[in-house]
């Protein structure tokens, strides 16, 4: 096995269950309950090594959470943060959205496009129920408003999937980031 497929120095396999949850409670956003259902599977594993590798451990979370109830996909949806929203601007997002939401240069709008994201983010809540989500990692800000004008017309069931897809997104660049 090369080291390029290791996820971390530390392997997930061998952690303890605080550092495990420690390590990945907010890969996917403020869920912790994805991080306590990986550690338990990988636990209940006899080839929990396995699960030291990248690709592995990826797949292992996406499948806790497309294997969720989609109440419970709901509620890792409501769990972002608006895009350049009042969180970001208080700094109330966690360190990973802080670095992904500054990375797409959503701390350097200007009054019109804050304006912009206040509207575009009320009016997508309004209609799907969750906030826009996207993986802002290598978009910038222009890319971003362009994802709210192409996402505002798709159907719910569409957006959901979407969403969740998104979701997914951020979470492999989180695990990379690992």
């Amino acid at each position: 096995m090369s080291n390029d497929k290791r996820l971390l120095l530390n392997k997930p396999s061998e952690l303890s269950k605080d550092d495990f949850i420690k390590q990945f409670k907010d890969i996917y956003e403020h869920s912790m309950w994805v991080a306590e259902a990986a550690w338990s599977r990988i636990q209940e594993n006899e080839q929990a090594a396995d699960f030291d590798e990248r690709e592995v451990f990826t797949l292992l979370l996406h499948d806790i959470v497309e294997h969720s109830s989609a109440d419970a996909k709901l509620a890792l949806l409501r769990l972002h943060p608006d895009l350049a929203g009042k969180a970001a601007l208080s700094g109330g997002l966690t360190m990973a959205s802080t670095s992904e939401q500054a990375g797409a240069g959503l701390d350097q709008c200007t009054p019109e496009e804050l304006a912009k994201f206040t509207a575009y983010n009320a009016a997508y809540k309004a209609k799907f129920g969750f906030p826009f989500i996207m993986a802002v990692k290598g978009a910038t800000r222009f890319d971003i408003l362009s994802g709210f004008e192409a996402r505002i017309d798709n159907t719910v069931e569409e957006e959901f999937k979407m969403a969740v897809r998104q979701v997914h997104k951020i979470a492999g660049f989180r695990l990379a980031d690992k």
